[in-house]
């Protein structure tokens, strides 16, 4: 087109190289999203979601924890403390008369109540017994590994410290809770790491190939899923011989669980993959010689992968009930391994709940991780698709 004048108009052409991340027209707040990378993306969308942020921080301690539970526990696991049998839970006081002491507490008296036969225990509050922190105390041996006996706070000098209380045996429940977690919190992981293991690739291949493999898994996990669950764990612990060690059991509850929680992501995947394999990108990469597991593995699974983070932290709290369902029947784990359901099976009995309601503290911290890790859940599961 000419201008009015005749003359025709003016054009120009930059012969500067060309610079991909140049970014016109935009802030800088718009440039930087525009330029971040997907993991970014992903950490700044879970970074709104704050229950999830807060659980993060309360699973990751945990499970910090329970690397040094040795250290931080105040008494060894298998201390008894005959004198203080069902002990109720000390309080710590900071003011002895209105001086400031420092934590401490009160020695206590006990007395048999011949009636019922119940000890009742009674603080002195003229013996003050300061506690020590970063002390020597029981000795034990760090991870069955490595004796020690360092801890991170100690009772008096020929004091006791029972902050949540002690058991018929005269045990520390918080010291046992704490040992307790080690069983609990990783039980969980191994066995959705074997029940990821077989839902994906079973799941997989029954939705990527089809055909008789297909129709043989879903036969079998509709068998597996008609059976109850809780009356399937029993039969299947009760296999176990009573004589395997402690490690062994551990082992086989691990198995038990995984083998049995594959079914639902198994079918899950399967669903996905008979949509996804119809896409034309999977098409693409079969026609460029990709295999059958690259296709899978490189391609469709990272399609649903936010459906998979939500069904693992889904599962790991149902391993955990799980674990702690059978040993409080008496079917999983067995002393001298400790676990939350191993210290539940002190509370079956309704008059010891009566008598000795601290015997179900062992339950606040499994209520916690199931609610930790589904909040967690949540967070993973918007944040694995920042796009949306």
């Amino acid at each position: 087109m000419l201008p009015k004048s005749g003359a025709p108009l003016e054009h120009y052409v930059s012969t500067a190289p060309f610079d991909p991340m140049s970014v016109e027209a935009m802030s800088d707040a718009q440039q930087k999203v525009n330029q971040a990378s997907q993991l970014r993306l992903m950490w700044w969308k879970f970074k709104r979601h704050k229950m999830a942020l807060v659980s993060l921080v309360f699973l990751a301690a945990l499970y910090f924890m329970i690397t040094i539970v040795e250290f931080l526990a105040p008494y060894n696991l298998h201390t008894r403390n005959v004198d203080y049998i069902h002990a109720p839970p000390q309080r710590v006081h900071l003011f002895d008369k209105g001086e400031f002491v420092g934590p401490f507490v009160y020695g206590r008296s006990m007395t048999l109540d011949m009636d019922t036969l119940r000890r009742i225990y009674t603080e002195d509050t003229g013996k003050v017994e300061k506690l020590r922190f970063f002390c020597s105390g029981d000795r034990y041996k760090f991870w069955g590994l490595v004796d020690g006996s360092f801890h991170l706070v100690c009772p008096a000098e020929g004091g006791e410290l029972f902050l949540l209380g002690s058991d018929r045996l005269g045990r520390d429940v918080l010291s046992r809770i704490l040992y307790g977690a080690r069983i609990s919190l990783t039980i969980g992981l191994l066995g959705v790491t074997m029940s990821f293991v077989l839902g994906i690739v079973i799941g997989g291949i029954a939705g990527y190939r089809g055909g008789t493999f297909d129709l043989i898994t879903q036969r079998v996990i509709e068998v597996l899923q008609s059976i109850p669950s809780i009356p399937l764990w029993m039969a299947l612990a009760a296999i176990m011989p009573v004589t395997w060690s402690p490690i062994l059991i551990y082992i086989g509850i691990t198995v038990i669980l995984g083998m049995l929680d594959w079914t639902g992501l198994a079918r899950a995947v399967r669903s996905k993959l008979l949509a996804l394999r119809e896409e034309d990108y999977v098409l693409a990469a079969q026609l460029m010689g990709a295999k059958g597991s690259r296709v899978i593995g490189r391609h469709l699974i990272p399609g649903f992968m936010s459906h998979l983070i939500a069904t693992a932290t889904m599962s790991i709290p149902g391993m955990i009930l799980g674990e702690t369902a059978l040993s409080f029947l008496g079917l999983g784990l067995r002393p001298p391994m400790t676990s939350w359901g191993i210290l539940l099976t002190e509370a079956r009995s309704v008059s010891v709940i009566a008598f000795y309601p601290w015997l179900l503290f062992p339950t606040i911290p499994v209520i916690l991780v199931i609610l930790a890790f589904n909040f967690l859940g949540d967070g993973l599961r918007d944040a694995a698709d920042p796009y949306k």
